[in-house]
């Protein structure tokens, strides 16, 4: 019988990270996985898109030197060798992760897993027809694309006209016009690359506004930018149909069609809860999502759930740090999972970084807010290396407590400066003592400094 203390259904970041933390801490511990080891994230979402996003800021960087006094002539992109290096990046780091889990003491079954039950000693999971025993069951499937029943859209997947997440980051020819329906994290990251490497890009969104719950004023002036690149926005709009080289959409009652030569759809992601055996333990899904507690515990005794599968924070880090509860759970440490100071990226250029409340959630959670607003101008090295930058950063403080609720900014390296502010917030730290703490100068980052002094 191959019996383990934990197995880990999903190999993405909260299944190998956790599969890690259950090894070390003595389990005997099995991960399935049936593509790759580290799960959407690794293989086709957070680190190919940087990959592609960092050589775009590059060739940015050549065509707009002459700005700071760097003069580049004759510039250009290969398609192809930016994604082979994509895919170098990608290999490494899941080599890189196998190695992981071989040293940490870890089995992982690569193939599709199907959860069978619970047997006499734990739950049974077949992979491949093999059959395995754990005592207790971790699941960690992810998300996958929604792809909505838009007349053509799902055609168009099958035909490779229209795009996921995953087939974005692999084509080898560069679209002339590119319509991306969905303007969230997926859809402008993916505007912002192809924006800089040539594409016309169009992008179609139902709401009033671009990147979702982010900070309404981040939102405007993120758009300012790319409207300024030559990206076209379609707000307030509906796509109708999909067609082959073209889509239709509706504003206001009345019908548009634009040209595309391919089509993103990123409108959005669902957590995987069919398709391996999960009916079988009859877990509890609420609105397609597996139910988790604070300690990611099921309805089910021994079985847990992590990542985007439970559909709280579909975020890689939200999924590293809810498999750690899970462990620390199965283990008997005492553990909880909070989601109030989870930061989140948008890696467009500039990049947008955020944690915490917005004034705007704050005030519907019934908080009473002053809310700071600075411009990124107030820090030196900023200015120095932003030409006509007009990012910004602002704070949201609870006025009862004097403490940090959100910060919200719009600026280069905001992606490596976010989790400061989250630490602000986690610890819950007054706004006086916040003022003590010393930041290096000159940097980006001391503008939350300026800021902290600008509260009331």
């Amino acid at each position: 019988m191959k019996l383990f203390d934990l197995i880990v259904v999903g190999g993405g970041p909260a299944g190998y990270n956790a599969a890690e933390k259950a090894g070390t801490a003595g389990l005997k511990t099995l991960i399935v996985e049936k593509r790759a080891l580290g799960g959407v994230c690794l293989n086709e979402g957070c680190i190919p898109s940087k990959a592609l996003l960092y050589s775009a800021k590059i060739y940015d960087y050549t065509k707009h030197g002459n700005q700071y006094g760097v003069s580049v002539q004759g510039s250009s992109i290969d398609q192809r060798a930016v994604v082979e290096r994509k895919d170098k990046v990608v290999k490494t780091l899941v080599s890189g992760i196998g190695m992981s889990m071989k040293r940490h003491g870890v089995t992982v079954a690569n193939g599709k897993a199907e959860i069978l039950g619970r047997g006499n000693d734990g739950f049974e999971v077949s992979v491949d027809g093999t059959v395995y025993t754990g005592r207790q069951l971790l699941i960690t499937t992810g998300s996958m694309p929604v792809i909505p029943p838009i007349p053509g859209l799902r055609e168009g997947v099958e035909s490779g006209f229209v795009l996921t997440n995953r087939e974005i980051l692999d084509l080898k020819e560069i679209p002339g016009e590119l319509v991306i329906i969905g303007g969230g994290v997926i859809g402008l990251e993916m505007a912002s690359y192809y924006n800089s490497v040539g594409s016309n890009v169009t992008i179609i969104e139902m709401l009033d506004h671009i990147a979702g719950n982010t900070d309404s004023e981040i939102s405007s002036i993120l758009m300012k930018n790319y409207k300024n690149k030559g990206i076209t926005f379609k707000l307030g709009c509906k796509v109708v149909k999909v067609q082959p080289g073209k889509v239709t959409y509706e504003e206001n009652g009345k019908s548009f069609e634009v040209s595309a030569d391919k089509v993103l759809c990123s409108i959005g992601r669902a957590p995987v809860t069919t398709g391996f055996g999960l009916e079988n333990l009859h877990v509890y899904t609420e609105r397609g999502a597996i139910k988790t507690d604070e300690q990611m515990r099921t309805n089910v005794a021994g079985v847990y759930a992590a990542g985007d599968v439970n559909g709280v924070s579909m975020l890689a880090h939200t999924a590293y740090r809810e498999g750690e509860v899970a462990i620390n759970t199965i283990l008997g440490k005492k553990d909880c999972m909070r989601y109030n100071a989870i930061p989140s990226v948008i890696y467009t250029n500039p990049e947008v970084g955020s944690v915490g409340e917005t004034e705007e959630s704050a005030k519907s959670k019934g908080y009473d807010v002053n809310t700071v607003n600075l411009s990124m101008r107030y820090s030196g090295r900023y200015v120095a290396e932003n030409e006509g930058g007009d990012g910004i950063v602002k704070l949201v403080v609870d006025k009862k407590y004097n403490r940090l609720l959100g910060v919200h900014m719009i600026s280069n390296y905001a992606s490596e400066i976010i989790y400061g502010a989250a630490l602000m917030i986690e610890t819950e730290m007054r706004v006086d003592d916040l003022k003590e703490i010393v930041f290096p100068h000159p940097t980006v980052c001391e503008v939350i400094r300026e800021a902290l002094f600008e509260t009331k």
